[in-house]
């Protein structure tokens, strides 16, 4: 019963995040010490794929763990994974927000972006943004439209994860005079 309980647990957590390394479904779900974690995870092996990425191994669901929790998103190895890793830290050293939403469209009259991910604090929307090896040029526009969406709703935080300091400053310059605040990447894990 426990280990059914804790199955479901890990593909729900799977589910909500699309892609998660062991380490991640580690604090997440206080699977122990290494070994442990893989044997958990090895007998998942039904509902749960896996591929290697810079020597970490990054579980998604296969179609039966898809079913099992009726998930629609068909996750598959990709070269974007290193940005889920980014948001799903942010999430999980935030205490996993009850209403954290990934991937969503915001529009307001003329504006529209779509954020990484969107949370609320304090009656306050936090927009996460995920700058992994994204142009500057692209940061700039979207700061640009949070500037403006600003004008119309001037309370919300954006909220960035970066993955150097120098990126983190050139952030953190770029959004002055907003509300919101810039991680580095290797400060969550």
């Amino acid at each position: 019963m426990k280990n059914q309980k804790r199955l479901e647990e890990i593909l729900l957590s799977l589910k909500k995040c699309d892609y998660l390394s062991r380490e991640q479904l580690q604090r997440m779900h206080r699977l122990g010490q290494d070994r442990n974690a893989q044997r958990v995870l090895s007998n998942m092996a039904e509902y749960i794929a896996h591929f290697h990425e810079h020597k970490k191994k990054i579980y998604y669901l296969n179609a039966a763990g898809r079913e099992m929790v009726q998930a629609e998103k068909v996750r598959k190895k990709t070269p974007q994974v290193n940005h889920y890793l980014m948001r799903n830290d942010l999430y999980i050293c935030l205490g996993r927000p009850s209403t954290w939403k990934n991937e969503v469209k915001i529009s307001v009259n003329n504006i529209s972006l779509i954020s990484d991910a969107v949370y609320i604090y304090n009656k306050l929307h936090q927009f996460i943004e995920i700058d992994y090896k994204q142009s500057m040029a692209k940061n700039i526009k979207k700061i640009k439209k949070y500037r403006k969406l600003s004008t119309y709703n001037p309370q919300f935080s954006l909220v960035w994860v970066t993955t150097t300091a120098f990126r983190m400053k050139k952030l953190e310059k770029l959004c002055e005079g907003l509300q919101g605040k810039v991680y580095l990447w290797e400060d969550l894990r």
